[in-house]
């Protein structure tokens, strides 16, 4: 903290230090309520962790379900929130959260170039009370970041892992489809090699693939937006610390260029510093994988780091440890690159598919492979609880691998040498063979393939309980049956793939009450506000459905424009919230 009189470098409203779905949504309604909005990013990209998201927003009673037919009710959503948050359920940041969700997509649909589509995406626990089969999810619409201008420069690319040459797909593309089916169909064969060379061609041209989806498009749209208001966004900029003055947020010194300067906010500073996942000492704290000496490999931008909770912290702000999962987990493997280096990929969609199992260094099976990454995160937490090393292993046969690809390793007709070569993959003629190569316990392995086939054969789980609700089915293979996510593991070769915890962004954070105001006790910190994976989540450390990190960090950041701007404030009801936007 630094109180400091000498007149400001640079002067506004207010100061977003972040540049991610939270800081921007954030700085746009600010701006959009007439206020004067600088945001600064320490990297060299804005765009945060949301460029390296799926783009999906939670929202239940969205225009585009209601729209689309999808009945639902905001007591629905309340009991599944209550169920799915327990003991930690928050009823007026709940009641906020519910009451203006709706209201933030009308408003950035109407106001900027923030656009959503509708997805078929059910809830994880479908099958809880108050959980639905689909409507509460929408997705960013495709964006031609060639709108962008010379900012396209700026815009953080996708993470690479997860894209082709820098091509992006989400799981419902027409690219997706076309791409898997390319080796069987002319008409994909002819689609493919036309996608390609327009894709070649926009790499010469702007080093980038420029047909955007997903979460880069919500981060371009959102910088576009910004952009066309005005809104300067400083990038190379780094926050060093928080300016008071009497006990007010009034400011902040950030360095740009390796020059120190101070920023002035008259109404206040906004921490979006995208959550603490690589705050090497407060993840050794907060995750109980980590404080047991395993390994977290996270695939989050390398600048969440904690800037944000430490800020806070040093002005009297308090950053919880309190929720039963600290973060959103996501399994991941380590994918080795050419110059000694690896990156990091995420498994969104090869657990689901029929033939693939997940077994422990002990050989045996501990849960559905169809959960979500958050859930079959905690359970890789909880069955490894007696090693120092969480992780689980992929297996498949030869004929799965091809079919589907594994992880990084992509089906048919690209080739798995490299990824054998690498390590990246390991194959075995036989599960003994297999489990020899990978440490895996081979008198445990074989039998519990053994019994997994024996259901399997009957698209049946018994153990499990896999492809038995909506969410499972849904990212499993439609056209296998009886069920998409079972099938047996055929006749070797065979093939396992290490996997370790990752996360996809903090849940723990600062405490703030509903409109982001960060707290010291029970009181607002004057003139300082959170938002964003700063902040911690209204869904009390658990993972209820797909988009539920963007949702509500869109939601907030529009609430807590409003409150900067002055349309509500700590004694304003939600009803009048509603009139005030």
């Amino acid at each position: 903290m630094t109180t400091v009189t000498r007149s400001s470098d640079l002067a506004c409203d207010v100061l977003v230090i972040g540049s991610g779905a939270g800081g921007l949504s954030t700085a746009i309604t600010a701006k959009k309520q007439g206020l004067d909005v600088i945001v600064v990013e320490k990297e060299d990209y804005f765009g945060g962790t949301t460029a390296f998201s799926g783009g999906v927003l939670w929202i239940p009673g969205n225009r585009h379900a209601k729209e689309a037919g999808v009945h639902d009710t905001r007591e629905a959503a309340v009991r599944y929130l209550r169920g799915e948050t327990g003991a930690m359920y928050d009823a007026a940041a709940v009641d906020a959260f519910l009451d203006n969700g709706p209201r933030m997509i009308d408003f950035f649909e109407r106001e900027t170039s923030v656009k959503f589509l509708p997805t078929l995406y059910p809830d994880y626990h479908p099958d809880a009370p108050g959980g639905v089969d689909v409507g509460r999810s929408v997705v960013a619409k495709p964006f031609d970041a060639r709108e962008l201008g010379r900012d396209i420069a700026r815009l953080r690319p996708p993470l690479k892992t997860i894209t082709f040459i820098g091509m992006m797909f989400n799981s419902s593309s027409a690219d997706l489809k076309h791409f898997f089916n390319a080796t069987k169909s002319l008409a994909s064969a002819w689609y493919v090699a036309r996608r390609l060379a327009s894709h070649i061609g926009e790499l010469a041209l702007y080093r980038r693939g420029v047909q955007i989806t997903s979460g880069n498009a919500l981060a371009a749209r959102l910088a576009k937006s910004a952009i066309d208001l005005g809104i300067s966004i400083h990038t190379r900029t780094g926050a060093k610390e928080l300016v008071t003055v009497k006990g007010r947020v009034t400011g902040a010194i950030v360095i740009a260029d390796g020059r120190e300067m101070r920023i002035a906010a008259r109404r206040g500073v906004v921490l979006a510093c995208g959550g603490f996942s690589h705050d090497i000492a407060r993840v050794a704290k907060a995750y109980p994988h980590v404080r047991r000496g395993g390994e977290h490999v996270s695939p989050v931008p390398a600048g969440n780091t904690g800037d944000g909770a430490r800020m806070a912290e040093r002005v009297g702000g308090r950053v919880d440890i309190r929720y039963p999962q600290a973060a959103a987990w996501m399994p991941v493997s380590r994918v080795p690159l050419k110059d000694g280096q690896y990156g990091v990929f995420p498994h969104l969609l090869d657990r689901y598919k029929p033939g693939v199992i997940g077994v422990t260094r002990g050989g045996v099976r501990f849960t559905n492979e169809s959960n979500s990454y958050h859930d079959v995160g905690a359970a890789m937490i909880e069955a490894c609880r007696d090693e120092k090393e969480t992780a689980m292993w992929l297996i498949c046969d030869h004929a799965t691998i091809r079919k589907y690809g594994l992880g990084f390793a992509k089906p048919a007709p690209m080739p798995l040498g490299p990824h054998l070569k690498s390590g990246y993959l390991v194959k075995g003629r036989t599960l003994s063979d297999l489990a020899m190569r990978t440490g895996i316990d081979a008198n445990a392995l074989e039998p519990t393939v053994r019994e997994y086939n024996r259901d399997a054969t009957q698209g049946k789980d018994s153990a499990f309980g896999r492809g038995a609700t909506s969410f499972n089915r849904y990212l499993g293979d439609p056209a296998h049956e009886p069920n998409p996510c079972v099938a047996p593991l055929g006749e070797g070769p065979y093939y396992a793939l290490k996997l370790v915890m990752g996360d996809l962004g903090t849940f723990d954070g600062i405490a703030t009450n509903p409109y982001g105001q960060v707290l010291q006790g029970s009181e607002p910190i004057a003139g300082l506000y959170a938002v964003g994976n700063d902040r911690a989540s209204v869904m009390g450390g658990n993972y209820p459905g797909a988009g539920i990190t963007l949702g509500p960090i869109m939601t907030f950041g529009y609430l807590t424009g409003l409150h900067l701007a002055g349309r509500s404030d700590a004694r304003v009801t939600t009803n009048e919230l509603r009139s005030a936007a």
